[in-house]
């Protein structure tokens, strides 16, 4: 399901609102994608990127944010 609207999300280390993650990527929120029966989005976009959300352990709930620039010609 894609959001255009934040949603708030939490892992064991961090919980994430968007004016959190808007600091720790450095970009503007645009919308993201939730997966049915999740609660950590899978993508988010931003003003200047794709931001992929990768789970780093099996163990303990904590995700990496992977940016990919929406248009790299321009970067």
């Amino acid at each position: 399901m894609i959001l255009t609207e934040w949603k708030d999300f939490g892992t064991d280390a961090e919980y994430y609102t968007q004016f959190s993650f808007e600091q720790e990527v450095n970009d503007q929120f645009e919308a993201m994608s939730v997966q049915e029966g999740k609660d950590i989005p899978n993508l988010i976009w931003t003003k200047q990127y794709v931001v992929v959300i990768k789970n780093n352990t099996r163990l303990i709930n904590d995700v990496t944010f992977i940016k990919f620039p929406r248009n790299p010609s321009v970067s």
